[in-house]
């Protein structure tokens, strides 16, 4: 079990469904909580950046491919550290893969090219979502998808000026349009090998011994409050034994 990762506790499966259960995570989404506060330091955006580069690498390390980060995919636990979900767009891949996912502010150039892609999109939009939590927005905008991609593809975006030297670095070395030149592509040592990490204690984060910038308010084991409020879903449970997906889900 990764600590970054939300981890799964155990499924079952009646006749229709199958079910993942994983821990309830109710610190809420980062997205939220940058909405809140508009922007980071960048200290305290080095504290999520450094977890969630080490999520990343995790999954590296196994072959997969995240292709969906973003802060709406990052949830606080009630220490105030990160978790990983949503891992309905990763994916096992040990050369390339040519699927068109994700959330348009957030794809890599080679992704929206159709050039096909490995590892290399995950630390684009690591770039990005470094660049969000310390500017308060993204990188990339525009009033529909295709003014994003085109924005994208050429890797025109603006810097602020609030960036210190060692920001600018990393985010010009992950938004790299070249693939051969991004950082992460190969090895995610050269980022972390950058200035904007060098006051980084990797096994005390790796450890959750570290303090975090931020603790969410969870009055208990039921308190949603850290999260928006949405309509629930209606429920077909009356028809679950309609569907037999046996064969589906054998030896699941």
């Amino acid at each position: 079990m990764f600590p970054f990762c939300v981890n799964l506790k155990y499924f079952f499966q009646d006749n229709r469904y199958l079910y993942l259960v994983m821990p309830a995570v109710l610190g809420g989404e980062l997205f939220r909580h940058l909405r809140k506060l508009g922007m980071l330091s960048e200290n305290q955006a080095k504290f999520y950046a450094a977890q969630i580069l080490l999520a990343l690498e995790y999954l590296h390390h196994l072959d997969l491919v995240y292709r969906d980060l973003k802060p709406e995919n990052i949830l606080l636990d009630e220490s105030g550290y990160v978790k990983m979900t949503d891992f309905g767009f990763c994916k096992h891949v040990m050369g390339r893969t040519y699927t068109l996912c994700g959330t348009p502010e957030y794809l890599a150039p080679e992704v929206i090219l159709s050039k096909g892609y490995g590892r290399s999109v995950d630390w684009w939009s690591f770039g990005v979502l470094v660049y969000e939590m310390v500017a308060g927005f993204a990188p990339f905008a525009g009033k529909d998808a295709l003014r994003i991609y085109e924005k994208v593809v050429k890797g025109k975006y603006k810097t602020p000026e609030g960036f210190s030297s060692d920001m600018r670095q990393l985010v010009r070395h992950t938004l790299q349009t070249d693939v051969s030149r991004r950082y992460g592509t190969n090895d995610s040592k050269n980022i972390k090998s950058l200035k904007w990490f060098k006051d980084t204690n990797w096994p005390s984060i790796l450890n959750r011994q570290l303090t975090p910038p931020f603790v969410p308010k969870i009055k208990n084991q039921g308190d949603t409050s850290n999260f928006d409020r949405y309509d629930e879903a209606s429920s077909d449970d009356e028809n679950t034994d309609k569907y037999s997906c046996d064969d589906e889900f054998a030896e699941f």
